[in-house]
């Protein structure tokens, strides 16, 4: 299986892990942390140390309640980043959903368009598609950031989250765009309750049945929060979820996600080389 890119063919027979840049102060699980374009790239380069093959970099936090950003201002945080990031060797996504910034990350040379309204915004989808080769990626999500948590979608979520996929990349197609070109992403906490989350991670393999690859974040969600509180006040704050987002990671590999997106690159890493090992030793036996 290959997911053609702007400059990469991606082979994604094993599993991938995309490493999360975000250039924004009040993103849920790391805002603030990289406020600026040098320590942004650096961040770039110690994922990629830690094992990293493709980098996600966005300026505009779409963690539930956030308000929209001034396009501007998203370009002014994510163009210099880019700017360096496609000098790196690997792979690079733009997490947008403005056409004007993946207009201006394509430019540049950047790989990937990663849209959590998958491309639903007006021009979206005929910008990429009059692209020769961007990757794509089309994420599903109920409702839009601002309200997303507090009118979360209803009813059995696989089979909801599924037919959006599929109509989404359907649509796609139907402009032109190759099927190697786009990746799905069910959209882990993006108007769903946990337990729809978690009913998503379980029936996973449903979503593979159109043949389109999938990518699933699942790193230092609320759901993760929620399934480690236990008897405690309040869930762990995001910087504490790293076992439990490994694990989530991990369960999506199993049943059949090729790309996982994280914050810590480094122990999803070492996680996925075990049941690497496990499972070539199983396939031997």
């Amino acid at each position: 299986m290959i997911w053609q890119t702007s400059r990469f063919r991606i082979d994604l027979a094993e599993p991938r892990v995309m490493g999360i840049v975000n250039v924004t102060p009040d993103s849920f699980a790391d805002g603030g942390q990289h406020p600026d374009a040098a320590s942004a790239l650096r961040h770039c380069e110690r994922l990629l140390k830690d094992g990293a093959q493709l980098l996600d970099i966005g300026g505009e936090s779409t963690r539930p309640g956030s308000p929209p950003l001034p396009l501007a201002e998203e370009l002014a945080r994510v163009l210099p980043v880019l700017r360096g990031a496609v000098q790196l060797g690997v792979p690079v996504s733009i997490d947008t959903y403005k056409p004007e910034v993946m207009q201006a990350a394509l430019d540049l040379g950047v790989d990937i368009v990663n849209d959590v309204w998958a491309l639903r915004q007006p021009g979206a989808a005929q910008l990429v598609a009059r692209h020769p080769s961007c990757g794509i990626v089309l994420m599903h999500m109920h409702g839009e950031p601002r309200s997303m948590q507090t009118a979360p979608m209803e009813g059995d979520a696989p089979p909801q989250v599924l037919s959006f996929l599929e109509h989404a990349a359907q649509g796609l197609q139907a402009l032109g765009v190759d099927r190697t070109r786009i990746v799905v992403d069910p959209g882990i906490g993006f108007g769903k309750t946990v337990a729809q989350n978690f009913s998503l991670l379980a029936r996973q393999r449903e979503l593979l049945a159109a043949g389109w690859p999938l990518l699933v974040g699942w790193s230092r969600k609320s759901s993760i929060g929620a399934a480690l509180q236990g008897d405690a006040p309040a869930p762990p704050p995001p910087a504490e979820r790293v076992l439990g987002s490994v694990a989530a990671a991990l369960l999506a590999v199993e049943r059949g996600a090729r790309i996982v997106r994280v914050h810590d690159v480094r122990e999803t890493v070492q996680a996925l080389a075990v049941w690497r090992q496990a499972r070539q030793t199983l396939l031997k036996s």
